[in-house]
């Protein structure tokens, strides 16, 4: 079985983007990475350049803005094109994967190799927001998606590359792995995350009530259900500087000091979907 991974990437280093951490947290059960570098105002390329990995592929583009937010998807249908493997494993440049969920997606993606029913493996989301300790379970914020694919060419992505769809038509047959994907993309300061979205609203992938969501700051995190488990270890660094994340670790731990889900670290996601909008 061969395994090769792809993404997309453009103005990484601007917009202070997990890349590097993301390549590097499948790099392990990868045979190929292909790297869709896009031209980028920064120093985007170099930094993927500077990944201590045979296993990376990169390709450039030039990346078609007026397309809108149909660009995501015809770039990473041309990374995807470059995949040489049995499956191809996608991850966005704010998407991380733990260490301690390699071997279990290894074994899924083996254990389906044969069966050719099966087109695509989905993971549970975790969208961390505001601080590395809080994320968001309420209306509007997807909690699963397809990440892994079979490399048949007979699946592509579409829209603005949220997910994937068979080229035939019918519907694409997924199977749950039970893993989470870490999901960095509203981690930031405030002043970054505007900066994002206002840069991903040129191309109409934000809504705009996320980011007026973002003009009084992130408002109080509480009302946000606390992530008492690990982080992929490639994130210590990034969630150690991250000022509001070690304040409200504070918090967390003063508020569930009791809860024996703290004490054992445990990577859980509540199952309790909010289905009201939390503003």
């Amino acid at each position: 079985m061969k395994v090769s991974a792809f993404t997309i990437v453009r103005n990484a280093v601007k917009f202070h983007y997990p890349i590097a951490q993301s390549i590097q947290s499948i790099l392990p059960i990868c045979d190929e990475f292909i790297v869709n570098v896009g031209d980028s105002e920064d120093r985007t390329l170099d930094l993927i350049r500077s990944i201590p990995s045979s296993k990376i592929r990169i390709i450039q583009t030039q990346w078609n803005m007026r397309k809108g937010s149909m660009v995501l998807s015809e770039q990473t249908n041309i990374a995807l094109k470059e995949c040489r493997g049995d499956w191809a494993f996608y991850l966005q440049s704010d998407e991380v994967i733990h260490e301690n969920d390699l071997s279990r997606l290894k074994q899924w993606m083996q254990r389906f190799l044969k069966v050719d029913g099966v087109d695509a493996l989905r993971f549970k989301w975790l969208h961390f927001y505001g601080s590395y300790w809080r994320y968001r379970i309420d209306a509007g914020w997807y909690q699963k998606q397809d990440r892994i694919i079979r490399n048949n060419g007979q699946i592509e992505s579409y829209g603005d590359a949220f997910a994937f769809r068979r080229r035939d038509g019918r519907p694409l047959c997924s199977r749950p792995t039970g893993c989470l994907l870490y999901h960095y993309g509203w981690v930031n300061t405030v002043e970054d995350m505007k900066g994002r979205c206002h840069n991903a609203a040129q191309i109409g992938y934000q809504d705009a009530n996320k980011l007026q969501s973002l003009e009084g700051g992130w408002g109080d995190l509480s009302r946000f259900p606390a992530y008492f488990g690990t982080h992929p270890l490639v994130m210590k660094d990034l969630i150690a500087r991250h000022a509001l994340s070690v304040q409200d670790w504070a918090s967390v731990s003063r508020q569930f000091w009791w809860n024996p889900l703290f004490w054992m670290r445990l990577r859980h996601k509540t199952s309790r979907r909010i289905r009201e909008k939390i503003t």
